[in-house]
């Protein structure tokens, strides 16, 4: 399958046809990553100044921003103001272009996360299981999602030309039926346990155990990992693309400086639901899962 969907797009808040808005939800929620090779999000010239992976303070590989807060990022409180203000004003562009693209889903998106990307990939030391250039699909330990969708909108700023390399794997659906006789059933109670402790944000439920353990098993498969089907994608600086990062299959190979921008989708809010991992799950295992 061809994984791209290239669009003209080259703005935020784009007037787009009926037919062009069917194209792009239909490839979308099929599991395709929507490449707009024209959309670019711009630096001011104060801003410039942040183009360095000196701004992490060490404390994770990313700066997140969470309501007016940047973390994981270092320097005085203006510096930080002005970090904050440049994220939020990504995630205000990034969620404009999801409402334009896809108003069926409309008031049901929820907002998560915003993160700046100033390390090299190649750069970072990681286990297998945080290693993101090895293939994967989204999903949360702490945060369960009982089947909602992680739609993400990603754009490559870098200033010296460099692209963002990727790795795009094999259809969900065939990963699924390859990894999930490896799953077993979550122990009763644990998921009580779990949320009880803290551990999670709620109970999981059996599709977020599922879709955590198809993650891991992804990733700790080195001969998968060797000889799975897999397509190189290379996106220059001054693009953006977006996907449904629980379905796609991805990894990070190369790049430097990048946006990314996170909302979630209520499976019911989907033009094609029964495309959704949730629905395809269950109708591989025989049963509800959430």
């Amino acid at each position: 399958m061809q994984v791209l969907l290239e669009s003209f797009i080259s703005a935020w808040q784009a007037l787009v046809s009926d037919e062009d808005r069917t194209t792009l939800i239909d490839a979308l929620e099929a599991g395709k990553i929507l490449y707009f090779y024209s959309l670019a999000f711009s630096f001011s010239d104060f801003e410039k100044k942040f183009l360095s992976p000196h701004w992490l303070d060490g404390s994770r590989k990313n700066i997140s921003l969470q309501g007016d807060t940047v973390r994981g990022a270092r320097g005085d409180e203006s510096d930080l103001q002005q970090l904050a203000t440049m994220m939020s004003r990504f995630a205000g562009q990034a969620t404009q272009l999801v409402q334009t693209l896809f108003p069926q889903y409309g008031e049901q998106l929820r907002t998560a996360r915003t993160s700046y990307r100033p390390a090299r990939v190649t750069h970072r030391k990681a286990s297998w299981r945080k290693d993101d250039s090895r293939l994967h699909v989204d999903a949360f330990p702490s945060r369960p999602s009982h089947g909602e969708r992680i739609l993400r909108v990603f754009t490559n700023v870098n200033p010296h030309g460099e692209a963002r390399v990727w790795q795009a794997g094999e259809s969900f659906a065939d990963a699924a039926q390859h990894f999930l006789p490896r799953i077993r059933k979550p122990l009763p109670g644990s998921a009580a346990l779990m949320a009880a402790l803290g551990i999670t944000k709620g109970k999981r439920s059996e599709y977020d155990h599922i879709m955590l353990h198809l993650h891991d098993e992804m990733k700790a498969d080195s001969e998968y990992q060797r000889c799975a089907q897999q397509q190189r994608i290379e996106f220059p600086p001054g693009t953006t693309w977006v996907c449904f990062s629980d379905q796609v299959l991805h990894a990070a190979l190369e790049g430097q400086y990048l946006l990314e921008h996170t909302v979630h989708v209520p499976v019911s809010a989907q033009q094609h639901p029964e495309c959704s991992p949730l629905h395809m799950l269950e109708n591989l295992i025989g049963r509800q899962l959430t």
